[in-house]
């Protein structure tokens, strides 16, 4: 079951009253972005794709917590909701790699309910839709991924698990072009413009202002 696209906003607006950031307009892009793709791959449901891009960081109206947690959280506040397809993509969005990206034994019961649940899946169209989008949309609109990745790298370090994991979006996006006919960046509102924006990367404790 999804929620509307209404309800679908909402829920993102009162989650950003909740904790407020730059996420919830990266999240409201995110939608964006996975709609615009959508429309243009034969059988994918553009609607289902904004929904969920919307909501695939709702774990969040927790407040400022690391990527297992709000990824843990966002699944189980979903699942409370009863919305199973959006609950599966708060799981997925963040590990490009699925059952790859666990090539350690997790230690917190967040990390190992989250390997647990995707080592029983397989990245279907909309996991793979919202993991690019999630590297496209920035909270001031869209970028090439190059650009994105440089910025989440920026914040957080880097690790040779990004790279693999960069490696295995863009063989993805790939994928999505050639069922699209055309460039991602081709149907993104205004990305030769906000690419060459150069904010300073956010990071957690900033303010939003």
């Amino acid at each position: 079951m999804l929620p509307s696209v209404e309800q679908a906003v909402q829920e993102v607006e009162l989650a950003g009253r909740m904790n407020p950031g730059p996420w919830v307009r990266h999240a409201l892009n995110v939608g964006v972005a996975a709609r615009n793709i959508a429309e243009k791959v034969p059988g994918m449901d553009a609607c289902k794709a904004y929904i969920v891009g919307v909501l695939h960081d709702i774990g969040r109206r927790v407040g400022i917590v690391d990527i297992p947690t709000h990824v843990y959280e966002g699944y189980c506040y979903a699942t409370e909701k009863g919305w199973d397809e959006v609950a599966r993509i708060c799981m997925t969005h963040s590990y490009p790699m699925m059952r790859d990206e666990f090539d350690y034994e997790p230690t917190t019961p967040h990390e190992k309910a989250i390997k647990a649940y995707i080592c029983r899946q397989e990245a279907d169209d909309y996991d793979k839709l919202i993991q690019i989008c999630d590297s496209l949309a920035t909270d001031y609109g869209f970028v090439i991924l190059e650009k994105r990745f440089v910025d989440v790298t920026r914040r957080y370090g880097i690790m040779e698990s990004y790279i693999r994991g960069w490696d295995v979006t863009f063989r993805n996006k790939e994928a999505f072009e050639q069922r699209m006919g055309c460039s991602l960046y081709d149907v993104l509102p205004d990305i030769g413009r906000t690419t060459l924006l150069c904010p300073p990367p956010w990071k957690p404790g900033q303010s939003n202002k």
